[in-house]
């Protein structure tokens, strides 16, 4: 029986189950999962080499198996403040064009560069209505 080894793979535990805690982002509960596994074999008198093997081996089977189940309960999409600009009407300060990739808007005091939801041109002075926003595009729409 490795003790050095039994009191190393229990100070993973524990300080992946406080990062865990600190953290709440689901990524140091894999290896303080996994490392209960090569604590059992530290306390069988496995070797060193087959210890870390097992706790490769296992962390990266949780991973690959409960990430994706985790992040589907955590909900992948992330409301940011601009988001609550959709529904709001906005200022067109350069006249919206999809085919020439040109436009913009302006909301809030903030100039956005704007693409029409219907794909129709909106001259400059418009108002329009905020559909969506699509990374730092308003889609747009005439009121």
């Amino acid at each position: 029986m490795d003790v050095m080894m039994i009191a190393a793979w229990i100070a993973v535990l524990i300080v992946g189950i406080v990062v865990e805690v600190i953290t709440v982002q689901f990524v140091s509960i894999w290896f303080a999962a996994a490392s209960l596994v090569p604590l059992i074999l530290a306390g069988m008198g496995a070797p060193r080499w087959a210890q870390f093997a097992v706790f490769a081996a296992v962390t990266a089977i949780l991973l690959i198996l409960t990430r994706p189940i985790v992040q589907k309960l955590r909900g992948g999409f992330v409301r940011t403040n601009a988001d609550l600009n959709i529904g709001k009407t906005a200022v067109v300060t350069e006249a919206v064009d999809n085919d020439s990739s040109k436009g913009r808007a302006k909301i809030g005091g903030v100039s956005w560069k704007a693409v029409s939801a219907d794909g129709t041109d909106i001259p400059e002075g418009e108002i329009v209505v905020v559909k969506d926003i699509d990374g730092t595009k308003l889609i747009v729409a005439k009121r």
